[in-house]
């Protein structure tokens, strides 16, 4: 058997007690934090709990030696992921080769940034549009489908979460800074007016923790702020109803215009 588990948003407490129960019972437990970052990586509350070592795996052992299957089909074997299972691609690939290869397989669910996010920020979780991901530029590699996605959700009059990219390997998180500065590149580039210096934006960081971060303001003052540690990640709001715009107002610290209508 073959257990996907959630770790939550934040660190190893924001795992289930379904979760906690089915570790201790677990013959092998794996963990990768490629696809999120967590605040303690090293899960010291939860091998003191089940008296289990966890091994550490990175994209390699999971996208092409697929470890955890090696040994699932003999054993009760726990993957441990930061968020919820199955939000990244990874995880439901190996689903699909647990079925090919008649292992059975159990998700254990966790809180998500894709609940969690809308909700801080006191927006709507319904009027939200297509979710995407800003990488991070390399040589030859600048694509402008995160500023196209939120042109299209605009036209809805959707809001737009967007991720901010990581490579865990290199131990580098996006900022939110980082984040808003590629969209005004983006932006130079194609001339849509679409994202701009006194567009609303709202940044949030350590979603999960007993403090996160919500900040909405214009991007020309968001642009220069200090977030903290990460993870960031970013909305562009599209039209707000009056409830949103207080929460921005009261709770984010967004200028007291947006009340009347100003995205």
């Amino acid at each position: 058997m073959l257990y996907i588990i959630g770790l939550g948003l934040y660190d190893e407490n924001d795992i289930s007690i379904k979760g906690m129960k089915t570790l201790k019972v677990c013959d092998r437990i794996f963990a990768e934090f490629y696809t999120a970052k967590l605040k303690d990586q090293s899960l010291s509350t939860i091998r003191e709990e089940t008296g289990k070592d966890i091994q550490i795996i990175g994209r390699k052992e999971i996208e092409e030696e697929m470890t955890p299957l090696e040994y699932a089909q003999g054993e009760d074997v726990a993957l441990l992921v930061p968020g919820d299972p199955l939000v990244a691609t990874t995880h439901s690939t190996l689903i699909l080769e647990a079925r090919r290869k008649n292992i059975k397989t159990r998700i254990i669910h966790s809180s998500s940034i894709f609940s969690a996010a809308p909700g801080l920020a006191g927006l709507q979780v319904y009027k939200f549009g297509k979710t995407t991901t800003i990488p991070f530029p390399e040589e030859n590699y600048f694509p402008h489908s995160p500023y196209l996605t939120i042109k299209d959700n605009l036209e809805y009059d959707a809001h737009t979460l967007i991720l901010l990219d990581i490579k865990a390997e290199e131990n580098k998180y996006m900022s939110a800074n980082e984040g808003l500065e590629y969209l005004l590149r983006v932006e130079e580039e194609r001339g849509d007016d679409i994202i701009g210096l006194d567009s609303l934006a709202v940044v949030l960081a350590r979603v999960g923790s007993s403090n996160p971060l919500i900040r909405a303001d214009r991007i020309k003052k968001l642009r220069l702020e200090d977030f903290g540690g990460p993870l960031h990640c970013l909305i562009i709001p599209s039209k707000l109803h009056f409830l949103e715009a207080e929460y921005l107002v009261e709770i984010g610290g967004a200028p007291p215009e947006i009340l009347e209508g100003e995205r």
